[in-house]
This record gives structure tokens, sequence and C-alpha cells, in this order.
């Protein structure tokens, strides 16, 4: 899979972009402020329907402006697709797929595939848990495009949950008599349910990437693994062990852990009133990351935790790569923060890949192998060195 033409109105600082690609390496080269992340954000947004730098589409749309679009022609194959996101903050966003009618964003999640790798991505390994949590699940909607809803249900449920408990923890606590509490059996099994299969495609997910990332960080790093992913689930005892079946890792199944879950909610109900939050389910677990014995957070070095969240971005790019259409490589102005060895290695494994975009200050930065079609980008410009 590639793109093949990139076009962009009114987003970010962009208030017109015609860009043209193709397979192999294509190289942004510019000072820093002048516009290459926009563009290689908005290959990810159409993979997304989400951005790796602001958590809202209202940063996306350019000063002035009041909404932005976001379109691309793809090539998979002898097949050729045009994708189109309108953003409108405060509003709907709008799709359309091969020029026809308005269609639900989500139903375009696939057309585009892509992995980026971004100076953000230290925070995988460094930061909080909502960060390893958001990179679970948007590489699990990537292999199944279908489960975008389900994080979406689980989320909608859970906000109606939260809002039923923080009336009730209120309440108790100005000596009211309390919100009324008979909907909360069929809010927990709603969460259970949808929270069943999430966590179970995390798990699946987690089984399937250990051997990618060891194998990815003795790439990058060469002796300095192992590499160890460990889920870490607010289950009070642990996740269900499945019954192992090719394939599925001995992973439990969804009807195990809508059981485990229930039984979990109704054992912590009491607390949860009290506190006003829901104290169990996969918004509270965590990607528990190890090198050698240790945890990677707190214990691993700087360049460590790099080429850690490196192996993480090659691993997702490997597995989806198994499973389908290549994904487009992005390495978002990475290779000036790495080490002249890490930056090499990193540049030796991707320069085979069908579409690899790169941004760059200076083309001194991105190795030789990696070598190909480079744009000048400055003042919102962009063209062809």
């Amino acid at each position: 899979m590639h793109v093949t033409h990139l076009s962009l109105a009114d987003f970010r600082s962009y208030a017109r972009a015609e860009v043209p690609l193709g397979p192999g390496v294509s190289t942004f080269v510019g000072p820093n402020g002048q516009g290459k992340t926009n563009l290689v954000e908005a290959v990810g947004y159409l993979a997304t329907l989400g951005s790796h730098r602001v958590a809202s589409d209202a940063p996306l749309v350019r000063v002035g402006a009041d909404r932005a679009v976001v379109r691309a022609a793809v090539t998979e194959g002898d097949r050729s697709q045009l994708v189109e996101l309108e953003l409108n903050p405060g509003r709907a966003n709008r799709a359309r797929l091969n020029r026809s009618g308005p269609v639900r964003p989500r139903e375009v999640l696939g057309v585009v595939r892509s992995v980026s790798f971004a100076p953000e991505d230290l925070e995988l390994v460094k930061g909080d848990p909502g960060g390893r949590r958001r990179f679970l699940d948007e590489l699990v909607v990537a292999r199944v495009p279908r489960l975008a809803g389900v994080r979406s249900d689980y989320e909608r449920v859970l906000k109606q949950r939260n809002s039923l408990l923080k009336s009730a923890a209120m309440a108790r606590r100005h000596g009211g008599r309390g919100a009324d509490l008979s909907t909360l059996d069929v809010w927990d099994q709603h969460l259970a349910r949808v929270g069943a299969e999430l966590l179970r495609e995390r798990l699946a997910l987690v089984v399937a990437l250990r051997p990618l990332a060891d194998k990815a960080y003795e790439q990058v790093a060469p002796g300095g693994g192992p590499v160890g992913l460990e889920y870490r689930c607010s289950l009070p005892e642990g996740v269900p062990e499945g019954v192992s079946v090719p394939g599925d890792g001995g992973v439990a199944s969804r009807d195990e852990l809508f059981g485990a879950l229930l039984e979990a909610l109704g054992g912590v109900r009491g607390s949860e009133i009290e506190r006003g939050v829901t104290l169990v389910g996969p918004h509270r677990d965590d990607l528990v990351l190890r090198l050698g014995e240790l945890p990677a957070r707190g214990f691993a070095s700087h360049g460590e935790s790099w080429s850690l969240a490196l192996a993480l971005r090659l691993a997702s790019y490997g597995l989806l790569k198994e499973e389908g259409p290549e994904p487009v490589l992005v390495l978002d102005d990475v290779f000036a923060e790495l080490d002249a060895r890490r930056r090499e290695r990193l540049a030796e494994l991707v320069a085979p890949g069908e579409q690899v975009l790169v941004t760059a200050a200076v083309s001194e930065d991105v190795p030789e192998v990696l070598a190909g079609v480079r744009f000048a980008v400055s003042e919102g410009r962009v063209g062809r060195e």
C-alpha cells in the first residue's frame, strides 16, 4: 500500500497543499516550524482518525478557517481508492470514499494503514499508562477496523457509568438521598460486554507483539535485551487463563472475560459509589515494558528508552505487514534524536519498505541508504528539491 497523492485544505499551516507521492522513500526537509510534520500528521490522521500530537481536532484546522479537509489517493496492488476526511470542530466530522456520498469516518478506516514513529513516542516508555493504552487500541483498530466501534462504545458506556457513580458519590457526601442506582446493573452488563471484547483484543495483540518487539530491539540495539511485554490488568485476580488454541496464545475467551469483569465490578461497587468512579476495566490497565528483568520505566537509560520505543513501532509495522497490506511507515523527525549507530540501523531496517515518509530539519540527518525523492518545505510550501 502507498499514498500516491496527498491533498490538504486548511489543515494546520496549509491553506492548500498538493503533494504527489510514490512508492519508496520520500523525505521532507526544512527548518523547524515550516510544516513538515503537518504533512505526515495528515497521513496518520487518515489511518487512525486522530493525531499523535494533539487530543482534539480543533488545532488541526488552520487559524481563521472553520473546517479542514484531508484527501489521499491510495494504491494497493492494482486497486486505487480516494479517501477524504472533513474535520469540523464542534460538529460531526464527515468522510467520503471514492467520491461517494458522505459516510461515517470510521467506515474509511483501513483504506490507509500507517505506522508512525515520532519524538513523542518516548512517552510510550517513560510516560503514563494512558499513552500505552492508546498505543494498543490504535493498533487493535489497525488490525481490525470494526473494533473502532467497540472502542467508541466502551468510552461511551464508561462515561455514562461514571456520571451515575459521581452523582451518587456527591449526594452521599452532602447527606442527600443519593442518586437512583437501579440502572447500575444494566451499565455493569454493558461495560463488561464491550470491555471484554476490547480486553481480549488487547491481550491477543500483546501475545502477537512480544516476539516481534524482542526481535526489533535486538536489531536496533544488539545485546541490549531481552524485551518483555506484560499486560497488567485491573481485575483483582488478574486475567483468567484461556484454553490454548493455535494462534490465540492461550488468551481467555470473551465470555470468560465478561464473567470476570462482571464479578469484579460487583466486588468493588461499594468503593466505586464512595469514590464516584469506575475502578475496574480496560481504562485502568497498563502495558508493562521490561528490559531484562527490570521495568523499562524508571530504569532504562535515555538511549535504551528510544530503542524500546522504536522497537514497539517496528514490531507494529511488522505485525501489520504480516496480516495485511504493508502500511506506510512514517519517521517524523527521529534521526536527529538518535545516535549514529541507531540511526544507521534504523535506516537499514526500513529502507525496503513499500513507502517510507521521512521528515528532517537538515538533509545530513537522513542516512544515505534512504536516498529517494526529497521535498523542500518552507513557509507552508512544498516542492521537489
